[in-house]
């Protein structure tokens, strides 16, 4: 058996975690032989709930899951990490503004991020849930200038899994059968869900997406329409957001992280944008295509991008841009 994965997942009383940790812990993400420690951060209010998760998975007698350690103190929290799950963040009140909800983020993640860098291994590998995503990831890069830009990523699975199930829906086949969508910039409404490189794999032959699909109209409205406002939709039929979806992104996210992806396969998530072959601005956390080897993301490069494409991505850009610019006067603050 080898040494235990140091794991924290931050808002660890919440509903996102109460679907993820059990995956984790049955050794889904990091590997079937990889026992884990799961340390748990919430702020002190949310103690006696995270108690009650705690007893649950001692009560699933998992065999990988060597200690739970839940805390209120960053200090205990980021310790030496293998890798870091960041969920928790404010969420978006009634009435708020979106520069006011920035704000009380930025506070939160320059904090974690501060924590990365004074306790946790500079090896570690940091996932940003919380929302703002992409924006929160930055700020968290930035506040931890010692672990390098390349070991953060934001969520940006979740819209990647909603699209490829989009198609699989339409064309009926399996999910699986899917593969190359594409998410584009901004975890947010001007994400731009892109099949212009999809495979479909129809009675055992791969045909491009807009071949599969038969219906332009349909993939260049709809679709995109539909993906990016799942999220709202989920939140309007269940009257609380994604928990179920969120937490399996969560978990394809990092186990693609620590096994790689499959060959001829890319997947989306949010990295640091630096010098790419698709003109996004430098210093942005932007979702890519990306493939990963040796715990190592790599953009795909050199795909066409036709000027349907170019608009929706610069548009999601242009959001991410005004997003950083805002964070980054309360960074200085």
């Amino acid at each position: 058996m080898s040494e235990p994965v140091r794991v924290l997942v931050t808002g660890a009383a919440g509903q996102i975690a109460y679907s993820l940790l059990f995956s984790m812990a049955r050794g889904d993400v990091f590997g079937k032989d990889q026992p884990i420690v799961l340390l748990l951060l919430d702020i002190t209010p949310m103690l006696p709930v995270l108690d009650g998760v705690v007893m649950e998975l001692q009560d699933c007698a998992l065999p990988l899951l060597r200690d739970i350690i839940p805390t209120d103190k960053e200090e205990v929290a980021f310790k030496d990490l293998d890798a870091a799950i960041l969920v928790g963040s404010m969420p978006r009140k009634e009435g708020m503004e979106r520069k006011d909800l920035l704000k009380a983020n930025v506070a939160i993640f320059k904090s974690q991020g501060a924590a990365l860098e004074k306790y946790a291994k500079k090896t570690v590998k940091v996932l940003v849930v919380g929302n703002p995503a992409n924006t929160n990831c930055l700020i968290a890069a930035k506040s931890a200038p010692s672990i390098p830009k390349e070991n953060f990523s934001c969520l940006t699975r979740l819209d990647h899994n909603r699209a490829r199930s989009q198609v699989a829906m339409r064309c009926g086949v399996p999910a699986t059968q899917v593969k190359n969508v594409i998410i584009w910039g901004n975890h947010s409404s001007t994400q731009y869900p892109d099949v212009h490189h999809c495979l479909v794999n129809m009675c055992g032959s791969e045909l491009a997406c807009f071949e599969a699909v038969k219906d332009d109209a349909w993939l260049k409205g709809d679709f995109i329409a539909t993906v990016q406002q799942r999220g709202a939709a989920v939140i309007k039929a269940r009257k609380l957001s994604s928990a179920m979806s969120a937490a399996k992104a969560i978990c394809d996210h990092m186990r693609d992280i620590w096994s790689g992806t499959p060959e001829g396969e890319f997947i989306s998530m949010g990295v640091y944008s630096t010098g790419n072959s698709y003109e996004v601005p430098d210093d942005l956390i932007y979702s890519f295509p990306v493939q990963i080897k040796d715990k190592t993301w790599k953009i795909v490069e050199g795909l066409a991008i036709n000027d349907f494409s170019r608009s929706k991505m610069d548009a999601t850009a242009a959001e991410l841009i005004d997003e950083r610019d805002t964070a980054v006067t309360f960074l200085g603050a």
